[in-house]
């Protein structure tokens, strides 16, 4: 949204330097004694001294008299006297007269004066006038002459007032500069690294200026380029400046600067009075600082405050905290509410709400706009719903764009339809996003991979294997630390293979009372060859009730050798149900023998 700019001053009056308080009275009866005497300098000096008291009536006589005697200072502030009585044409005919005797200040006030008739032409030539004279102001409201008309010749006129100390145009060459920046980067034009640094510099440095001077914007934005470099105490110091100015959005920033450092209770202060100036994220602060601590209707009441200032994520944090209560017919209310204002994240929750009871032709709408608008999450979520109708083309042409975007979860749905396709390489790739970004499944998946295709281990000249620790088997620890079943049995393999028992064992034990079939069916294994029968048949016992074939044929050969014949042919039958086929006839031929075995 554009910012309205409200000029530091009006229009100059021409007079004398500054008197300190104490000499001032006494300086305005000196100058009034020579004026008395027909001094025309006296005149000027102290219209001007009443003008800026404000003494109209007692300023008029003296610059008219001064003016009538071809004082160029007295006709700019005769200009000046008449402009602040409503006489603007009369005030502009004595502008002029100063103007062309050289007057900048009259020339920058008449400039205006054509500017706010419409004369752009006429503005122009006395704004250039005065500013060509050195006059701050003229040069400013050139530089503003110009912008309106986006001519390229104002930003030279914008940076001459703010080396001449004009504070707003300081501020306006700065924010000029840092749109710049900003267009650079999203067109993707390749200017050049210190080349943008320089500018961001200069930008800098002319908010900096401007902040000195007491411009609040200028303040505001240069504590956000100070917090994004990482310098929060001077960042925290010109947001502090700014919202004691009336900043509500350097209090919105220096709420959520402190509560970042974890002192909440300032945090709050600071939100509150930006949310009460109608800063609408200052006011969504407070309602997610309520919603925290359980005070739900304090919450509703901040989340509606946000969305009255014009906020719509006020509509979308209603929405959500009404879905945590499940009162999902208002969470869809706000949710819509949300969505058809442009929240993509909104659209988003909108369509699983929606998905939730059952409505998928209404959801899909939904899913479709917020992924369009950027939303990465509603990309993934379309790729699950064209998953779920069977069209796999159409699915992955949404996960991958949500994998590019860096949808851990996504990148894993690529690489396993990569890997379904025949491309490894193109799998590695997007098994190793999904994998670093946190994703168990993808590590393991990643280090199956890159498992198949290790070549065999070298032998040591002496017949010992040399072993290092291979990439897959780095994925795999990764996988099973992260609770991964299929990766710790697998972690607990590659240990006993290398003759870590211990290791080995606790990855099973792990997978195992995870859940795992063949973690409880390995640790038996281990557990049996270590002399502890017993215990292994306890957990043959669990996975066999799980399903595992090959734990109860296990189950049916101890028990046959502990002569426990019926619950041997017991275990063997059920081997023979739940295969595969090699287990299955070995339990067959065992079962058998039992029977005969107990018929003898």
């Amino acid at each position: 949204m554009a910012e309205l700019v409200r000029p530091e001053a009006d229009f100059a009056v021409d007079r004398p330097a500054d008197q300190d308080e104490t000499g001032e009275a006494a300086e305005e009866a000196r100058q009034l004694l020579a004026a008395e005497t027909g001094d025309v300098e006296a005149m000027s000096v102290l219209g001007a001294m009443l003008l800026r008291r404000g003494d109209l009536d007692g300023a008029e006589p003296h610059l008219r008299a001064a003016t009538a005697a071809g004082d160029r200072a007295a006709a700019n502030n005769l200009g000046v006297l008449l402009h602040q009585r409503g006489y603007a044409d009369e005030a502009a005919g004595w502008w002029r007269i100063a103007a062309v005797a050289g007057s900048a200040a009259a020339a920058h006030a008449l400039g205006r004066h054509h500017r706010e008739r419409g004369d752009e032409p006429a503005a122009e030539y006395w704004l250039r006038q005065s500013a060509e004279q050195g006059h701050t102001l003229g040069a400013y409201a050139l530089a503003d002459l110009l912008e309106h008309r986006s001519d390229a010749r104002a930003e030279q006129w914008m940076r001459v007032a703010a080396e001449r100390g004009h504070r707003e145009a300081a501020y306006r060459l700065a924010r000029a500069l840092d749109r710049q920046v900003t267009r650079t980067g999203e067109d993707g034009a390749d200017n050049g690294v210190e080349s943008d640094e320089a500018v961001l510099d200069e930008v800098e440095q002319w908010y900096r200026q401007a902040a000195a001077r007491g411009h609040r914007r200028a303040a505001l934005h240069l504590g956000a380029i100070l917090e994004k470099r990482g310098e929060l105490k001077e960042a925290g110091r010109w947001y502090l400046t700014s919202a004691k100015d009336g900043e509500a959005r350097a209090a919105c920033a220096l709420g959520f600067l402190l509560r970042d450092a974890g002192d909440t209770e300032s945090a709050a202060v600071w939100w509150l009075r930006a949310a009460q100036d109608g800063d609408g994220n200052a006011a969504n602060a407070l309602g997610a600082l309520h919603a925290e601590r359980g005070e739900t209707q304090t919450a509703e009441r901040w989340y509606r405050a946000a969305m009255d200032a014009g906020d719509v994520n006020g509509a979308y944090n209603l929405g959500l905290l009404c879905a945590e209560q499940t009162r999902t017919a208002q969470a869809e209310q706000w949710y819509r509410r949300a969505a058809y204002a442009g929240h993509r994240e909104a659209a988003n929750a909108l369509a699983i709400l929606l998905l939730q009871v059952g409505d998928t032709t209404g959801a899909e709408p939904w899913f479709s706009k917020a992924a369009e608008a950027g939303s990465v999450d509603a990309a993934f979520n379309l790729g699950i719903l064209y998953a779920g109708r069977g069209e796999e083309r159409a699915a992955l042409r949404w996960y991958e764009r949500a994998a590019a975007a860096g949808h851990t979860e996504a990148a894993l749905q690529v690489g396993i339809a990569r890997l379904r396709d025949g491309d490894e390489p193109g799998a590695e790739r997007h098994l190793r996003c999904a994998a670093g970004g946190g994703s168990a499944e993808g590590a393991y998946r990643l280090a199956t991979v890159l498992d198949a295709r290790r070549p065999p281990e070298p032998a040591h000249e002496l017949g010992e294997p040399v072993r290092e620790k291979a990439e897959c088997e780095e994925w795999y620890e990764r996988a099973a630390s992260q609770g991964h079943r299929r990766a710790q049995v697998r972690v607990g393999m590659l240990a006993a293979a290398r003759g870590d028992v211990v290791e080995a064992a606790r990855w099973y034990r792990a997978a195992a009372e995870a859940g795992s079939r063949n973690g409880a069916f390995n640790l038996g294994l281990l557990l049996a060859r270590e002399g502890s029968e017993p215990e292994a048949a306890v957990w043959w016992t669990r996975a066999a009730d799980a399903g595992h074939g090959r734990s109860a044929l296990r189950l049916a050969l101890v028990y046959a050798r502990r002569g426990e014949l019926a619950e041997g042919q017991r275990w063997a039958d059920r081997a023979v149900s739940l295969g595969p086929a090699e287990v299955a006839e070995r339990a067959a031929r065992l079962r058998d023998a039992l029977r005969e075995e107990l018929s003898a």
